[in-house]
């Protein structure tokens, strides 16, 4: 789809969604991770690294082994262990209860599977109403794990679709996931793709400082690109990538 600067949201978002898919490449289905792991690691992550993550959680199955030793642990050690993340003290709690309402509702055990059988809005609903859980977490599990037509916003994608014109100024992240959904097809697969490619493009050239716009595939109905460099000219998009390039620049993250 050709898009213009003037295009409507819908049009940037199609359009957005067509040429990083074809610049990062789609994506394998296979979930990233277990339905547990994907829930409580996505809780562990609030405002940490990647790799403090990973540590936390790597350090709380070690010392108090499976998922009945972490909801039976002293709250104060479960904390310790967690201690990379950037509230231990806070999300320590959290996960004890997270872990006590999902054994509530399984008659015991620390499968969320059931959540594959269940309507989306009931499925939405559950996960919101336990503590540390928005929708961001919420969506990345049943979009990930059950591929449920939802959509995970976060600072990423929020900043790339602001800045490219299809989410207004100020939509804040927490209304985005509704917007967002609403002007792209209601289909898993694409969501998915979606929110892979804007997330990368968000930490690999869509920068909240510096973006590398010369390299950036959407220029040519980027909002703010023809901001701070007018319309892009034919020259310009005739040098820009079509695809990412991982010789050059990197291996692109989880």
């Amino acid at each position: 789809m050709l898009a213009t600067y003037a295009s409507s949201a819908a049009e940037k978002a199609r359009a957005d969604h067509e040429i990083l898919n074809e610049f990062y490449g789609p994506v394998p289905k296979a979930p990233r991770r277990t339905p547990m792991r994907e829930l409580i690691s996505t809780v562990l992550s609030h405002r940490t690294t990647h790799a403090d993550e990973e540590l936390a959680y790597d350090r709380m199955l070690e010392a108090f082994g499976d998922w009945p030793g972490v909801l039976a642990a002293p709250t104060a050690d479960l904390a310790h262990a967690i201690r990379t993340t950037r509230w231990p003290d806070t999300q320590a709690p959290r996960i004890q209860e997270i872990l006590r309402r999902i054994q509530t509702e399984t008659g015991g055990s620390f499968d969320l599977n059931f959540l594959a059988d269940w309507p989306l809005d009931r499925a939405m609903a559950w996960l919101t109403d336990m503590p540390g859980i928005g929708l961001k977490t919420a969506s990345l599990l049943l979009l990930f794990n059950y591929r449920k037509p939802v959509l995970p916003v976060d600072t990423h994608v929020h900043r790339v679709a602001q800045r490219v014109g299809f989410l207004g100024p100020k939509v804040s992240v927490e209304k985005a996931h509704a917007v967002l959904l609403a002007l792209l097809p209601a289909d898993a697969e694409a969501l998915f793709n979606f929110h892979k490619h804007n997330y990368w493009h968000g930490q690999q050239i869509c920068f909240f400082l510096r973006p590398n716009c010369p390299r950036c595939p959407l220029k040519g109905f980027c909002n703010y690109y023809q901001e701070h460099y007018g319309a892009a000219t034919a020259e310009a998009l005739a040098a820009t990538p079509t695809q990412w390039d991982p010789a050059a620049w990197g291996k692109l993250p989880h």
